[in-house]
């Protein structure tokens, strides 16, 4: 019997089922548990890593003019994150963001949920062991980080002078041909790294500002509301005396010349009063009226039949006749002289050296278009009546001397006189040489606004640009370098540039030159009219604007710049002075070393070309260049500045190339 019941095992299967439930249900409830808390982790993990990209987009590629603060980031951040949590409750999966503290590099964006998983079963399976569900600590800490690379925006600043033209030292190539081959390589290894990155839209651009005398900055600009169309600013009619085409000071003969058109002062603008404007009369008297109106004969047709005598020879000394031929009647063709090559003047100061926004309510802040006066001495003869329109003997020379003057008595007057403008060239009269007529001093392309070199026609349009520059003029480096920081710049006249400050983006000016800034001077010995120098960026300067009884290039400078010395020199000394300011303008208030690295609000590094520091005014470019420049932010005590010769040139770009990509991974 003993032996039959222990072989009987018919009730032992539920003993040993009812035994083995509790770890098999516990290990059912820890299996759909631990499946579960793994799929909310993965979603987590998910959400993190696209609310990341998203805030990095944000932070290095937000659009021109958006600010957010660390609030608004966060917020967008958690907005992000919570729409990609699923199933998962935003409440059991706490969003902590962490910004890049640095104000410039990229950083590293650091995202942190604290993931709370409530269980189906586990609680059940932990009473059967005698625990309560406080005694389980189902929470997960899920981090996500994304290091950041950032973005620049970079002005090229080139010198586009005549000496641009000489041979580089150490080489047979000229030095704007070296430059154009130094810079398309260092747009092209720029452009080789920002093609990699698929995270930022945009993440290198470049813009090109070639410099000369001025600075172009395109002449389809002309109707843009930061340029001087109604002639507000204090510089606009610094040379021109508008008062000699009033009403009440034209003459019967004067009205005989150029019609029944005359000036008027109205409401702080002068206006064009009188008949004979047409369907302009009323409108404003500026630069840009002057292109329009000044009109030349370009062509001729002979009227059969007809005949009239014209003087050919004149006796110098009476200026009689000496010499007559009869000639046809013609029918003559006229049109517009020439117009706006997109040149404009330097603006009074302190405006010239930062990129305080242009408005209308503070008319010095305008941009106001270059327009080099006629220079006294012309002679044309009016085939009408044989009159000579200039009779005043003046012996001095003047190089930009392109239309005929009317008749006063004094070199000062005839530059200044209005009227003559208004007279129609006559068809044989001489033109003016290349260069010279209401454009002096602008020879440079226009400016290359910021442009994506990542996209392969960004960067043909930048590169094909550096392929444009030409040599010509002199050399004004501080308004170059203004014009340099105002195309990085979000405001206008260029707004392509990232908002000022935004965390994450680096902007860059480059500047390269070849010499020491230069303004040409007419001594006064030979210049009646009291300009002291040629036209340029800052007018003449010997003729004073406003009543500030100072001259634009003197304006702000030290007591160490002599405000009555027209020499070179002189120029050169108050123009780098101005460079100062601009460059430490642009770099910020705090521009500053800290631990033996720059921290700019822009960075500016210099480039010298073949100047040595044993001729006076090109070590005091050097010494000028060099003060410019700003400290690495990734070499301690290093200055980005750089003498380069025509041999090396190629070699310093690609070290200004290595300082531009460590920028674009410092953290």
């Amino acid at each position: 019997m003993i032996r039959k019941f222990l072989k009987d095992t018919r009730g032992s299967y539920a003993i040993l089922t009812v035994a083995a439930m509790v770890p098999i249900m516990g290990a059912l409830a820890l299996a759909i548990d631990y499946a579960e808390v793994s799929r909310q982790r993965e979603v987590v993990r998910n959400a993190l890593d696209a609310a990341g990209m998203a805030v990095a987009r944000r932070l290095l590629d937000g659009s021109p003019g958006e600010t957010l603060t660390d609030t608004q980031l966060k917020a967008y951040a958690a907005d992000f994150f919570n729409s990609n949590l699923g199933s998962v409750k935003p409440a059991n999966a706490p969003l902590t963001v962490t910004l890049p503290t640095n104000s410039f590099g990229g950083g590293t964006l650091e995202m942190e949920a604290t993931l709370r998983y409530d269980p189906y079963f586990l609680p059940a399976a932990a009473a059967l062991i005698g625990k309560s569900s406080s005694d389980l600590n189902l929470s997960f800490v899920v981090k996500s980080g994304i290091r950041l690379k950032n973005t620049i925006e970079v002005s090229l600043v080139l010198d586009n002078s005549g000496s641009m033209d000489e041979l580089g030292s150490g080489t047979g190539q000229r030095r704007i041909d070296l430059l154009k081959a130094a810079s398309k390589q260092l747009v092209d290894k720029m452009a080789e790294q920002a093609s990699a990155m698929r995270q930022i839209n945009e993440p290198v651009r470049f813009g090109v500002v070639p410099f000369a005398a001025s600075v172009n900055i395109a002449p389809d600009t002309d109707n843009k509301p930061w340029l001087d169309t109604l002639g507000l600013s204090p510089v606009h009619h610094e040379n021109f005396d508008w008062s000699s085409m009033v009403q009440a000071n034209m003459t019967a003969a004067d009205i005989a010349q150029i019609g029944n058109r005359f000036a008027e002062y109205s409401g702080g603008v002068w206006r064009k009063r009188g008949s004979g404007w047409g369907e302009t009369q009323g409108e404003a008297l500026t630069r840009f009226s002057l292109y329009q109106d000044i009109i030349a004969q370009t062509d001729r047709e002979a009227i059969p039949n007809t005949k009239r005598r014209v003087c050919r020879t004149t006796v110098s000394s009476t200026n009689a006749c000496s010499k007559y031929t009869d000639e046809p009647e013609y029918q003559y063709t006229v049109a517009q002289y020439t117009s706006w090559q997109g040149c404009v003047e330097a603006r009074p100061a302190p405006y010239n050296n930062d990129d305080t926004p242009a408005t209308a309510t503070n008319p010095a802040t305008l941009y106001v278009p270059m327009f080099a006066p006629d220079e006294p001495k012309h002679l044309w003869r009016d085939v009408n009546d044989d009159n000579i329109l200039d009779l005043n003997g003046d012996t001095f020379g003047y190089r930009n001397d392109w239309w005929a003057d009317w008749k006063n008595s004094d070199a000062t007057s005839r530059q200044r006189d209005m009227r003559k403008y208004f007279r129609v060239k006559p068809f044989e009269a001489s033109p003016a040489g290349d260069g010279y007529g209401p454009n002096f001093s602008c020879t440079t392309n226009p400016i290359t606004p910021l442009t994506d070199v990542s996209d392969a026609a960004g960067k043909k349009v930048v590169k094909d640009a550096i392929d444009a520059m030409k040599p010509g003029g002199n050399t004004n480096v501080p308004e170059g370098t203004a014009w340099g920081w105002r195309v990085i710049s979000s405001g206008a006249p260029f707004t392509e540039g990232r908002t000022d400050g935004q965390r994450g983006n680096d902007k860059v000016v480059i500047v390269l030159t070849d010499g020491a800034n230069t303004y040409s001077n007419t001594p006064s010995s030979s210049d009646g009219a009291g300009n002291e120098s040629t036209y340029a960026a800052y007018g003449y300067a010997g003729q004073k604007y406003s009543t500030s009884g100072v001259t634009r290039i003197f304006k702000d400078t030290s007591n160490a710049i002599g405000k009555t010395t027209f020499t070179t020199s002189n120029y050169q000394a108050a123009m780098d002075e101005q460079m100062q300011k601009v460059c430490a303008n642009a770099k910020g208030p705090t521009a500053r070393q800290v631990n033996g690295t720059g921290s700019d609000n822009v960075i500016v590094m210099t480039v010298s070309l073949d100047l040595s520091t044993s001729k006076s005014n090109e070590k005091k470019a050097i010494d000028a260049l060099m003060n410019c420049a700003s400290y690495s932010r990734t070499t301690v005590g290093k200055k980005l500045y750089w003498n380069a010769t025509g041999a090396n040139l190629m070699q310093v770009f690609k070290e200004i190339a290595d300082e531009l990509s460590n920028l674009r991974i410092v953290s």
